[in-house]
């Protein structure tokens, strides 16, 4: 179905019009303090479908379910392991997600074929505002064509799904700039599939982490994950990216003599003046993780061949962007 699709603000009318939308089976975008979701009742599955349609998502990539309260969670899961609640109630709204076993109202369809779900509460005043305004869970991936940048705006959003969906909700930038942190629990330990926003080092204070290998490592083809964004090639622009290994004047140095050869190139630096091929994508993990995408986006739209970004560092929220990187490169990584 086509769409002339609206943008509308977050208000009480826009919020509404996203419920009334969502309980008739449309899909809406919907803005997050990670990134926008792509949103449809998590109960529906009929509506959850549609998601995989409009993003051209391969079918074993699980879905994160959206929640607004605590009262929400019990009758999706089979069970919630006491520190599940103790992770809640310190990060809960926020950008943690929690995988459970799930319960028969869950779909395979959500779960990828999955026996387990993905749930998490956002932070974000609007996302929460239309879940309790629609009165079921909501799933919600980002809000792009499967493999792109996640968005961050709602005009990134419009780029790539205009006249796929009815509505969009424009909450302004996202304030994380990445997708939430996602965990599972085994042997009493916290288990990081996706690093995000809540960081290894916060979730330390409750019991040994543990981050799963695929975080930096290419899972094989055929070996079936339990998280969105740990398989497939993700968050990439049309340019061929590269993680340059090199930080300071090796780093510019290495961009500058390669810029003198090659047309079109961007490099991602930390903390660089904006010169020339260079663009300053942020002197601290956090600012990183916001503009990362808006960046890999910006360089789609000078037409940019090649992008060179400097390598994060790989602890905090710099594992959120590190890991994003290696899938926006699929993992190629220079040795300078």
């Amino acid at each position: 179905m086509d769409y002339e699709t609206k943008v509308l603000p977050f208000d009480r009318e826009s919020v509404a019009e996203a419920a009334e939308l969502l309980a008739n089976r449309r899909i809406v975008a919907i803005p997050t303090e990670t990134v926008y979701g792509l949103a449809a009742n998590a109960l529906d599955d009929w509506g959850v479908k549609n998601i995989f349609r409009v993003k051209g998502r391969p079918q074993d990539n699980p879905l994160i379910v959206h929640i607004a309260s605590m009262k929400m969670l019990p009758p999706l899961v089979r069970e919630i392991p006491e520190i599940a609640n103790q992770l809640a109630e310190r990060f809960w709204g926020g950008p943690l997600t929690m995988i459970f076993p799930k319960s028969d109202l869950i779909s395979d369809t959500v779960s990828g074929g999955l026996d387990t779900v993905a749930i998490r509460m956002p932070e974000s005043e609007a996302a929460l505002a239309i879940i309790k305004k629609c009165g079921f869970p909501l799933a919600a991936p980002s809000a792009n064509l499967s493999g792109k940048p996640s968005p961050t705006t709602a005009m990134h959003v419009y780029e790539d799904l205009n006249g796929k969906i009815p509505l969009i909700i424009d909450g302004g930038e996202c304030s994380v700039g990445v997708e939430s942190t996602v965990i599972c629990f085994k042997d009493g330990k916290i288990r990081i599939l996706r690093p995000g926003g809540i960081t290894a080092e916060m979730l330390s204070k409750f019991a040994e982490v543990e981050v799963d290998r695929a975080v930096t490592v290419q899972p094989a083809k055929d070996e079936r994950v339990l998280s969105p964004g740990m398989k497939y090639k993700h968050y990439s622009p049309k340019a061929d990216v590269y993680i340059i290994n090199a930080h300071g004047a090796r780093f510019t140095d290495y961009c500058a003599k390669r810029a003198r050869f090659e047309q079109n190139l961007v490099a991602l630096g930390a903390g660089v003046p904006e010169e020339g091929c260079f663009m300053d994508y942020g002197a601290t993990p956090e600012i990183q993780a916001r503009r990362l995408f808006s960046l890999l986006r910006k360089a789609d739209e000078i037409g940019a061949k090649t992008v060179l970004v400097e390598i994060p560092e790989k602890s905090g929220v710099g594992l959120a962007v590190y890991n994003r990187l290696l899938r926006a490169a699929a993992f190629r990584i220079v040795e300078v």
